[in-house]
């Protein structure tokens, strides 16, 4: 079951690829789309040190949380509406919170860079390039999708969504050589030629080809073995004019 009905064209930070995902999916995905042209725009540039990359993944036992760096990035506005952008995101630098410092940690960190998940030696960076801007409507969301029952199921889109949605930011997400266009619903906010977005939705992991424990064989294992393909993303973007800090 997708999250979100594509209205855009240019929804690839949240659809990032593919023209029609499979049902199932978290957020609708469709095949990569033009990027959008930043011509005549205001080219604002990312602050690093201020911006971030969250992530829950989920497992019928438990759930483990952590971080991504952006490494660089800029997004192009007109006036203060978003028309273009472009984000290069770092695999190697993902850390796990939940079991920050321990040997756990380490090894958890270890394994989603395998090649199991993001395969960090052959793909050492992600890239999310914005196809489609539009204005959030909130009648464009789907419905949520039914996950397995557990106490540690992922949240559903309706219970993560940022407060006061302002925008669908479509968007290519590049991970582990596979791109793919998205949907997702952002608050999006201007103040002094500083751009501020916000957002949190869920993507199925093995569109990306993240496929290790795929809840999708789960008929035959024991239920508390496999791993949601749900994976919780959640963003804070900050740019502006001037030099990367």
């Amino acid at each position: 079951m997708k999250i979100l009905k594509s209205t855009l064209s240019m929804i690839a930070l949240a659809t990032l690829v593919f023209a029609c995902g499979p049902k199932g999916s978290t957020v609708e995905t469709s095949e990569a789309k033009a990027v959008a042209s930043a011509e005549s725009a205001t080219t604002l540039t990312l602050n690093t040190a201020a911006s971030k990359i969250t992530w829950i993944g989920s497992k019928p036992a438990g759930q483990h949380n952590g971080t991504i760096d952006i490494a660089s990035g800029e997004i192009s506005v007109k006036g203060d509406d978003i028309v273009a952008g472009k984000f290069t995101i770092s695999i190697n630098t993902l850390k796990n919170l939940d079991m920050a410092g321990s040997e756990s940690a380490g090894k958890l960190e270890g394994h989603l860079m395998s090649d199991d998940f993001f395969d960090q030696a052959n793909f050492p960076e992600a890239t999310f390039e914005v196809t489609g801007v539009s204005a959030f409507n909130s009648a464009n969301l789907e419905a949520d999708k039914d996950e397995y029952k557990t106490d540690y199921a992922p949240a559903k889109l309706s219970e993560i969504l940022v407060d006061n949605p302002t925008h669908f930011v479509s968007g290519n997400l590049t991970m582990r050589g596979t791109s793919k266009n998205i949907t997702i619903p952002v608050s999006v906010s201007m103040n002094g030629g500083t751009l501020k977005a916000v957002a949190k939705f869920n993507i199925d992991r093995t569109e990306w080809g993240l496929k290790y424990g795929d809840e999708a064989t789960a008929v035959d294992k024991a239920k508390d073995k496999f791993l949601y393909n749900t994976v919780q993303v959640g963003f804070e973007i900050e740019a502006g004019n001037g030099s990367a800090l």
